[in-house]
């Protein structure tokens, strides 16, 4: 009865939250966000099952859980987690938040599992004049990767990309906007760039930005995907089922693509999926669909998950880290999740 309880409470909050997330463009400029880089307190309290059934079951598809985080802080700028990078040891992260603001912290992890955030900081998003994103109506940054050195950042609503050289010059790097093409302008105003990623050297998509729209879908009611390399274009889709919305994506060791996915409604209240897309298969003209290595619904410790990354811990396995956007909301949650991919040989 507990667990009804919140599902039907949750599900309530989130499709609200969504119609708050449809607000107009004058809302999103009057919210807070750093104002300067400013050091924050992350508070996070660590979930010990994702199950909240079972407490002792830890393995849920193709993925193990290895532990979570809870994270709130006092800063009013803290929240709306959408982009999430993660270094290649899974210490330090960066992240982008939803009202054009940086974050970067580290993981503290115990045992194996995430148990402190330390070292977190925020700062506004510059644009190339040198002045905030956000400030030019710039605000709803959803996607985050880094491609040869460099970091991009999708901007919903816009559409568009901006590289920063964020290596060099950290909080202080300066976006600019790089071509995108001319049916970007084509995409949902709140449906647009949530999946970005660079592919990996020695792949076949090196050198490439992979870009997957979250809900603008083609003729044929497919997710639309784009291949950015040396100022060229082609496209792919994504075949979409289930009502889920793509909402970001990263590479794995093995060039396969996983996508983190989203589902809500009223009726069936909300979901977190990943797919994994074969590397082979994401090439021009192509119509990609892939594996389902994780369902979850409200029975487990979920909340709107936007984020993902992907590294190998010091025991040679492939962890994914994902991580909520609460929409700024008192109700909703700033979660962290890590999985350990559980292939039998494959993606190593």
């Amino acid at each position: 009865m507990q667990i009804l309880k919140r599902h039907r409470r949750l599900t309530a909050v989130l499709v609200g939250c969504i119609a708050v997330g449809l607000g107009t463009l004058a809302f999103a400029q009057n919210q807070r966000y750093p104002a300067s880089p400013v050091g924050i307190e992350i508070t996070a309290r660590p979930i010990a099952a994702f199950d909240n059934r079972d407490v002792s079951r830890v393995r849920f598809g193709a993925l193990e859980f290895r532990g979570g985080l809870v994270m709130t802080s006092a800063a009013p700028a803290f929240g709306g987690i959408s982009g999430f990078h993660l270094d290649a040891d899974g210490g330090r992260f960066v992240a982008v938040t939803d009202r054009g603001a940086w974050l970067r912290g580290r993981i503290v992890y115990r045992d194996g599992a995430p148990d402190a955030i330390a070292d977190a900081e925020m700062a506004p998003i510059l644009g190339a004049d040198g002045k905030p994103l956000a400030a030019r109506g710039w605000y709803d940054v959803e996607s985050l990767t880094e491609l040869d050195g460099q970091f991009y950042a999708g901007i919903e609503r816009v559409h568009r990309i901006v590289r920063l050289d964020y290596r060099k010059r950290g909080l202080a790097a300066q976006g600019e906007p790089i071509p995108v093409p001319a049916d970007f302008k084509t995409l949902a105003s709140n449906k647009g760039l949530e999946c970005l990623a660079g592919g990996r050297k020695g792949s076949a998509l090196a050198g490439t930005l992979v870009a997957v729209a979250e809900e603008s879908l083609d003729a044929q009611g497919r997710h639309r995907g784009f291949l950015l390399k040396g100022g060229k274009t082609a496209r792919f889709a994504v075949t979409q089922s289930d009502a889920f919305a793509i909402t970001d994506c990263a590479f794995l060791p093995s060039g396969d693509l996983l996508l983190l996915e989203r589902h809500f409604s009223a009726v069936r209240g909300a979901a977190m999926r990943v797919r994994r897309l074969p590397a082979a298969a994401i090439r021009p003209d192509a119509v990609v669909d892939g594996d389902v290595l994780i369902v979850a619904d409200l029975a487990y410790q979920i909340d709107n998950m936007e984020g993902i990354a992907v590294h190998r811990n010091d025991r040679g396995e492939i962890i994914l880290t994902i991580v909520s956007d609460n929409n700024f909301s008192f109700i909703q949650r700033n979660l962290l999740l890590q999985f350990a991919l559980i292939e039998d040989g494959r993606g190593k």
